[in-house]
């Protein structure tokens, strides 16, 4: 087998199982764990995959901090329809809380409630749009803007969480890996998406398909803290089996591509 072959091999294999250890690659392929290392090392430095501890994934899991205009065009038909079917879980004279992000925003497009609704959220442009429905009573949490994203954190924003008691929390994400947990960016927004949480009977988390196999920075939670999942069919079968083995809910968004 030429290196070319060899690196087409790993390659597909990657495709089919991520991660996977290099130990696994040399067997499979039969050749030494040297040369499978130098094999991923080139393969690296294309781009082509990522290195961790002993392993080979097909991506870098590491997601950079964007601005929201930055995220608003990025697969915004699966945002659209991530947000509508988010909005069917809202009941009659519910009480929610919101987190921050751009599909967190598509998702307060989606919510026309016929009934009462109460929402608290940190997202600035969240409170907007919904202040604009009549049916709708937004609280917004102080504290300090991130400008990049547009919502509040601190202290003075977990303060009113401390005498809340929401039915759910729908928060958007940076990165979902199903081996670390559910992850942003920034310190303090993982911070205040934990006390949401606490404050909430389930945690529905909103994100589409290309966060998952990704790390933000700061950690929200394990896995296991999420109850449902709502992302788009570009999901992989085999996250979606290892969610709801977990016995968490999955909804796959489907949406038609904007002409």
């Amino acid at each position: 087998m030429t290196k070319e072959e060899r690196h087409n091999a790993i390659l597909e294999q990657l495709l089919k199982k991520a991660p996977i250890l290099v130990s696994e690659l040399a067997e499979t392929l039969d050749v030494s764990l040297v040369t499978i290392r130098k094999d991923l090392t080139e393969l690296e430095n294309m781009g082509k995959l990522y290195r961790s501890h002993g392993k080979a994934i097909a991506i870098n899991p590491f997601t950079i901090n964007r601005t929201v205009n930055e995220k608003e065009k990025l697969a915004p038909e699966e945002k659209h329809a991530i947000g509508h079917e988010a909005a069917k879980l809202i009941e009659a004279n519910d009480f929610i809380i919101i987190g921050s992000g751009t599909t967190v925003q598509a998702f307060a497009r989606a919510i026309h409630p016929t009934e009462s609704l109460t929402v608290v959220t940190a997202s600035l442009q969240t409170a907007l749009v919904l202040s604009q429905d009549k049916n709708i009573e937004v609280m917004q949490l102080g504290g300090t803007v991130r400008t990049s994203s547009q919502s509040v954190v601190g202290d003075y924003s977990e303060m009113l969480l401390n005498d809340c008691t929401a039915s759910k929390v729908f928060l958007g994400v940076d990165g979902i890996d199903l081996d670390y947990g559910f992850t942003t960016t920034d310190l303090r927004e993982a911070h205040l998406n934990k006390k949401m949480m606490q404050a909430a009977q389930k945690t529905i988390v909103i994100t589409d398909s290309s966060k998952f196999g990704k790390r933000g920075f700061a950690k929200i939670g394990n896995i296991e803290d999420i109850d449902i999942v709502i992302t788009d069919t570009h999901v992989s079968d085999i996250d979606v089996k290892r969610l709801e083995e977990m016995g968490i809910r999955v909804i796959k968004a489907q949406y038609r591509t904007m002409l």
